[in-house]
């Protein structure tokens, strides 16, 4: 039995150095199109705005689809061919859709940091509730910036905040990749 136990653990070690170099890999993939997307944030914006039209196609088609079949009501019927039609718009008017995305990022950012706030004074006893202000109130800041900036702000918002949200994606996996090779040497 010790035998067996050793080769799965042995086989198991190899799975993780494996899968270690991918995960570093795809790291840093991801952290490099993060910098992309910051370096150009207006282009990395209307590519976001113009997947999000399509998106609302599939989706939209997919609804209408499934409530003609399912013989759910015209209400349903409607939305689905409503979503095609505001995906038809996003796709072909790209910058009118990064502008309205914009717009609700600010306005997003302003109520959750609101609530986040909110939140954190009813946290006040706990440990930690400190950074839930902190975050709150940065997450309101933010979005008051992105709003007070509009229109400006709709040429990098969306950009930037998808390419820094990349880079720190693709740097957690080059850590975790890392630390899973070091755990893997360490066992071996």
């Amino acid at each position: 039995m010790p035998t067996e136990m050793s080769a799965a653990e042995t086989e198991f070690i190899q799975e993780i150095k494996k899968n270690a170099g991918l995960t570093i890999f795809l790291g840093v993939t991801v952290a490099l199109m993060g910098l992309l997307a910051m370096g150009s944030p207006f282009i990395a914006g209307l590519s976001i705005a113009i997947a999000v039209g399509f998106l609302l196609i599939v989706g939209g088609v997919s609804q209408t689809f499934f409530a003609i079949k399912a013989r759910s009501g015209i209400f349903s019927i409607i939305l689905g061919i409503l979503s095609v039609i505001a995906g038809i718009y996003m796709v072909a008017n790209p910058g009118t859709a990064l502008a309205t995305l914009t717009m609700f990022l600010a306005i997003y950012l302003i109520v959750s940091g609101v609530f986040e706030s909110i939140m954190a004074f009813q946290l006040k006893p706990a440990s930690g509730w400190g950074w839930a202000l902190f975050s709150g109130i940065m997450s309101a800041i933010l979005g008051v910036m992105i709003w007070s900036q509009f229109p400006l702000s709709g040429a990098w918002a969306i950009g930037i905040l998808v390419g820094v949200k990349l880079l720190f994606s693709g740097w957690s996996l080059i850590m975790f990749g890392i630390a899973a090779r070091g755990a893997a040497k360490a066992t071996a």
